[in-house]
């Protein structure tokens, strides 16, 4: 890979509706270019959770249009680089991704799954995107050659 490739990464959760989904769009804008992003669900639930769109535009001013929910046999035969599974489920199902990409694993609490009240929801999803902020941040300090020799 030359060092002005960017880098395909698939995000892959259970259900593509959070957290894979608030990687992707965050990815797309903190990688300036680097990063080509996609997320995927292992049983996608078909809708993006309200509040990760929410948290998206007013927390991080991000436009995530064209966001959907998708499952992850719409990238079979796909290349990627580098594959990312954001919960303990996804990585137990998908240990090889076809292709051999890099993997890597950040476990998050689902958001969609935890029962409060809707300031309680909303607090965690923004404590999810905060999390993969970070680490995406991290990520994107990385040079490309030292990325793709991990």
């Amino acid at each position: 890979m030359s060092p002005q490739a960017a880098v395909r990464v698939l995000f892959l959760s259970m259900g593509n509706a959070a957290r894979s989904i608030m990687a992707e769009c965050l990815l797309r804008r903190l990688g300036h270019g680097r990063f080509i992003t996609f997320s995927a669900g292992v049983q996608p639930r078909g809708e993006v959770h309200p509040l990760a769109l929410k948290v998206l535009r007013e927390r991080f001013r991000l436009d995530p249009g064209g966001a959907r929910s998708k499952s992850w046999e719409e990238f079979r035969g796909e290349h990627f680089d580098l594959v990312i599974t954001v919960c303990d489920k996804a990585r137990e199902t998908w240990a090889v991704w076809p292709g051999r990409p890099r993997m890597a694993h950040w476990d998050e609490p689902d958001p969609v799954a935890f029962e409060g009240s809707e300031a309680a929801r909303e607090l965690l999803f923004l404590q999810v995107a905060r999390e993969l902020s970070v680490r995406l941040d991290l990520l994107c300090a990385l040079p490309l050659e030292k990325l793709m020799r991990l």
